[in-house]
């Protein structure tokens, strides 16, 4: 029970308590702000659409908003950067004291945008379980030479707030580039495009979104099941949720709850994985994403020799351009993703076999029964191992351990090898003594250095 408890940052587990989601409304009061939007100052209109808001919101169970402005202080002429101010905390239905707080204030002054973010990072209470959404209201860039994306990104990897929302208003050109870093960026060039984007930033954030995986054979049959999936945060690069993948009697996958608000990275993790880099999750609708898992079982099967001179004999199991996908015991299966694949078993010399994984069959991979090579000899010195080739060609597998005793009992492959050594006390490269040899299955090999 303790282990699982300790275990807070997985989010699979329903709480107790239902979430409370909280809102705060970072509001551009700089001079800018002022400027006419269709007749009128974007000021008025933000404050007009903005109280409009927080009164739909006062019904919300669960929900409570706040509200921080910039630039709203000091004149222009001052080029204040700490022109940032909580003017109404979070509490819910509280969309009274928003509004009253929006009438006495003024636009004039800088746009502090990185300091205010900073700033936000106190606004929210520390309720690890709560979900912090962000909501920007700008219709200009950071004016304090400091970078608002690096705190942004900094804040969401302290799990601080979700990816924020940034709704630039009013603006002759479209300065997105400069804003879609903050996080999901809205050009509101309109005043009826702004009331539209921040209904459907409101729909988004307090929406219920659920998603699907299929995971199918290579025909897009959905029968693959039992796979553990992640969903990572592809800004914090976190998992947010661990799954193991469910499918009914009648073969549908399960529906999970997901948060829309992030974005995620998907990793199936089949072997090798499966990952899918921003995965498209709409939010407030049943999401069904389908990918291709076919899989099929490596039996890493061992000879039948008993007992095995090797001990415990693992495998190393890699994709053709030499990438290690895992490592197994002989004696066990794995399942891996269709394909074809490189197989060594850690014998002496090493045994790699190529093999061809199909969907839902199972193929064996086994190595030779070895036998043993036993030197008698008790010397002191310096001696390889060297396999003997069909070609007559020489191939290096083995270094006996510097300048100790040559004496040992080695399982090897059956083959032909060749023994090179030369003793501690011997005065030349010369008297090196060169031995050829067979190794039988099952069967032990003695070879005496310097013997007849």
């Amino acid at each position: 029970m303790l282990f699982f408890a300790y275990q807070t940052h997985a989010q699979n587990a329903l709480p107790e308590r239902p979430k409370v989601t909280r809102i705060l409304f970072l509001l551009d009061a700089s001079g800018s702000m002022m400027a006419p939007w269709e007749g009128q100052p974007r000021w008025n209109v933000a404050k007009r659409m903005l109280s409009k808001m927080v009164d739909s919101l006062n019904t919300y169970p669960n929900l409570e908003v706040a509200l921080r402005v910039y630039g709203h202080q000091y004149p222009n002429s001052e080029k204040n950067c700490e022109d940032s101010r909580l003017e109404v905390p979070f509490a819910p239905r509280n969309a009274a004291a928003i509004k009253k707080k929006l009438t006495e204030l003024k636009a004039q002054g800088n746009t502090p945008i990185t300091y205010s973010l900073l700033q936000s990072a106190n606004d929210f209470p520390t309720d690890k379980s709560s979900r912090n959404v962000l909501l920007l209201i700008t219709d200009g860039l950071e004016s304090c030479n400091r970078d608002p994306c690096a705190a942004s990104i900094a804040l969401q990897r302290k799990h601080v707030f979700l990816k924020p929302f940034v709704i630039g208003i009013g603006a002759e050109r479209d300065f997105g580039k400069q804003l879609e870093c903050l996080g999901q960026y809205y050009n509101a060039a309109e005043i009826a495009t702004f009331r539209t984007v921040m209904n459907d930033v409101i729909a988004k954030t307090l929406s219920k979104t659920t998603v699907s995986v299929n995971l199918t054979d290579a025909a897009g049959k959905p029968v693959e099941s039992n796979v553990n999936m992640t969903f990572v945060n592809n800004v914090t690069e976190q998992p947010e949720y661990n799954y193991v993948h469910y499918r009914d009697d009648q073969g549908k996958a399960d529906v999970l709850d997901i948060d829309a608000l992030q974005s995620y990275d998907l990793v199936i993790n089949t072997v090798p994985p499966v990952r899918q880099a921003n995965i498209p999750i709409r939010p407030g609708t049943t999401n069904v994403l389908t990918y291709k898992t076919p899989q099929g079982t490596l039996w890493l099967q061992s000879p039948q020799l008993t007992p095995n001179p090797y001990g415990t004999m693992r495998a190393v199991v890699r994709t053709p351009s030499g990438t290690t996908v895992t490592a197994g015991t002989f004696g066990t299966r794995q399942k891996l993703l269709a394909g074809n694949y490189e197989v060594e078993a850690l014998t002496l010399p090493r045994t790699v076999r190529r093999i061809s994984i199909k969907q839902g069959q199972e193929i064996a991979m086994t190595y030779a029964a070895p036998g043993t090579l036993n030197i008698t000899t008790d010397l002191k010195g310096y001696g390889s191992i060297y396999q003997l080739n069909d070609d007559e060609s020489q191939t290096w597998i083995y270094s006996l351990p510097d300048a100790g005793s040559s004496k040992l009992n080695l399982p090897m492959q059956p083959g032909a090898y060749r023994l090179v050594f030369r003793t501690k006390t011997s005065t030349g490269s010369k008297f090196t003594d060169v031995r050829n040899f067979s190794i039988r299955s099952g069967q032990t090999t003695s070879v005496a250095i310097f013997g007849k």
